[in-house]
């Protein structure tokens, strides 16, 4: 009986196995599965041969779990360059599973490397976030996969999951959160408060970066693009300067980590632009990086220091008290961790501390007495 249904269901395993991801204009399905982004064999979680597994210069933290990001355009579509940056057509789906590789003992462990599939018997995915552009922009969701590891399911309102993280001090117990609808623009829409939503990691600047292809190469991510016939032709310009690189000078590294990480609310046109801290790369005086600069809007969240960054003086400087901080009233970035980054805390510490100069001495006030 078998045998003589294979003639039948071997065109049909076939045809699932080379689906095309499907789109959905109006719809936000349930299921994750339903936008056909992935494939399983087995325990296998692997992206479909028709998406593109990319990774930026400059990986965003977000309590040290490894993200798996793909890019999709519809057959016979391309991005368009304008002004330099990608515009993508209508119809493109981004995507970023957040997972964490798993020990012997069940515990999360800290994610090194980024993988280009994953494992269900040796990683823990939280959740996967999609960008879907639509004909009136891009739309952010967010899909938390069910303790079975066998689908994720859209969570508008975001959720809260207990997690405990192996690492080298021990074991930290935490609460990963998932954004809302409003908190994934609050990071995505960089023109406060009625810009477009748009990509942060998927952009030109940070895809300039070099990644392996099939062949055991590297090449950068636009060229992998544009051998797909997603892109014309790649920009012309240099590749984008990574913090993660330890062969570049602490001042470069320290302004590609606050790019990433803070460039997005902190910019003259951003949801923090009321702190004038100008943190996307974009400053033109250090007064704007926060040099001996009192801080305008931080409240209770300037820890009784004076200045955003005092020369030589990391820990009298608010910009990285604020890093070192888990407090919602007090921590930055305010969304995306409930951990600190404590490899992004020794970047930015040793980058003030070889700071030269001071500032001045408060002007404090006599009483009569």
């Amino acid at each position: 009986m078998i045998r003589s249904l294979l003639p039948v269901l071997l065109p049909a395993l076939l045809l699932a196995a080379c689906a095309e991801p499907r789109f959905y204009e109006q719809e936000n399905p349930q299921r994750l599965s339903d936008w056909n982004l992935f494939r399983d064999e087995g325990s296998r979680f692997i992206p479909r041969e028709q998406t593109l597994v990319f990774a930026p210069a400059n990986p965003l933290f977000t309590d040290y779990a490894g993200k798996l990001r793909t890019m999709w355009l519809p057959a016979g579509e391309q991005a368009d360059l304008v002004d330099g940056e990608l515009e993508f057509p209508a119809g493109s789906i981004l995507s970023k599973t957040f997972y964490y590789p798993t020990g012997a003992d069940g515990l999360l462990l800290e994610s090194v490397d980024q993988e280009n599939e994953l494992d269900r018997a040796r990683h823990r995915m939280i959740e996967t976030r999609l960008l879907v552009r639509r004909e009136d922009g891009w739309h952010a969701m967010a899909y938390v996969w069910n303790e079975e590891q066998t689908e994720a399911f859209l969570r508008v309102a975001g959720a809260s999951v207990p997690a405990s993280l192996q690492r080298a001090s021990g074991v930290t117990d935490f609460v990963y959160f998932v954004p809302n609808e409003n908190q994934c623009a609050g990071c995505h829409v960089t023109v406060h408060p009625d810009g477009p939503l748009h990509p942060l990691g998927a952009v030109a600047g940070q895809l300039t970066a070099a990644a392996a292809n099939p062949d055991g190469g590297r090449q950068s991510q636009l060229q992998a693009m544009q051998e797909r016939g997603w892109l014309d032709a790649p920009p012309a310009q240099s590749a984008a300067a990574s913090w993660e690189n330890s062969r570049a000078d602490l001042e470069t590294r320290a302004l590609a980590y606050m790019n990433i990480h803070c460039g997005h609310c902190h910019n003259p046109d951003g949801a923090a632009d009321t702190s004038a801290l100008v943190l996307d790369g974009n400053h033109r005086n250090p007064l704007e990086l926060g040099v001996c600069k009192t801080p305008v809007a931080a409240g209770g969240g300037a820890g009784d220091l004076l200045y955003s960054i005092h020369p030589g003086a990391p820990e009298r400087s608010i910009l990285l008290y604020r890093m070192e901080s888990s407090e919602l009233d007090e921590m930055m970035p305010e969304l995306g961790r409930s951990l600190a980054h404590d490899e992004g805390i020794a970047l930015i510490r040793d980058w003030i501390a070889a700071m030269p100069g001071d500032c001045p001495e408060p002007v404090r006030a006599f009483g009569n007495g």
